[in-house]
């Protein structure tokens, strides 16, 4: 059966991943592996969100966009994962405020809008994995988990920190980032640490489903 390899390890927790309701927030160099992982592990109910289009730059690093360029990247993964749920908008702080995230499990932030990324911190902390910057880095062995107050060594990731201080925001969190100095000043990316980023997403996911792994 489909997914025999991955209920052979949680056995009877796999009820919990199959059961879940997520929600994937970006599907671009670190969201697109994630859900790829979260689909392939049995997860199905799953809605993502995102409005952007495949352009030639994305297909270094952005699963199944050599395929669909000049597409609507929603609509191109739906294709290749017909059970999810798809939301074509973009994602700023006022969406997040007026989105309803009561239904879902879990909350799987993959944006860079700092505003937004905020907004989501406030308004969904205690069912959310959040994803810092996997750009600018080539080695996906520095890639960590931890509270948001307890990470380090990335200038996006300070920048969340002190707003949610001024903000007055206390509270934890769990955020995926890289302790790894960035090798370049503009946004260049590499598959091996993006996708990582996206698979430990989706391995967080499982471990807050069954607090298994």
């Amino acid at each position: 059966m489909k997914y025999d390899r991955i209920e052979l390890l949680l056995q009877e927790d796999f009820a919990k991943v199959q059961n879940a309701k997520i929600i994937l927030l970006g599907v671009g160099g670190v969201g697109s592996f994630c859900l790829d992982c979260l689909s392939r592990s049995g997860i199905l109910d799953i809605t993502i969100v995102d409005f952007d289009t495949y352009d030639i730059t994305n297909q270094n690093r952005q699963m199944w966009s050599e395929l669909h360029e000049g597409e609507l990247k929603v609509e191109a993964l739906l294709k290749h994962y017909p059970h999810i749920k798809v939301i074509n908008t973009h994602i700023d702080e006022q969406w997040v405020w007026d989105f309803d995230f009561e239904p879902y499990d879990v909350v799987l932030d993959a944006i860079d809008d700092t505003q937004a990324k905020l907004a989501i911190a406030q308004k969904c902390h205690k069912k959310l994995i959040s994803s810092f910057g996997s750009a600018k880095r080539l080695d996906p062995t520095q890639i960590k988990v931890d509270d948001i107050w307890k990470t380090y060594g990335d200038k996006f990731g300070s920048k969340i920190r002190y707003e949610l201080r001024k903000r007055g925001f206390k509270k934890k969190y769990t955020v995926v980032f890289s302790s790894e100095e960035a090798v370049v000043k503009e946004k260049g990316s590499f598959m091996g640490v993006t996708a990582s980023f996206g698979l430990v997403m989706c391995a967080q996911t499982i471990k807050k489903l069954t607090q298994k792994l």
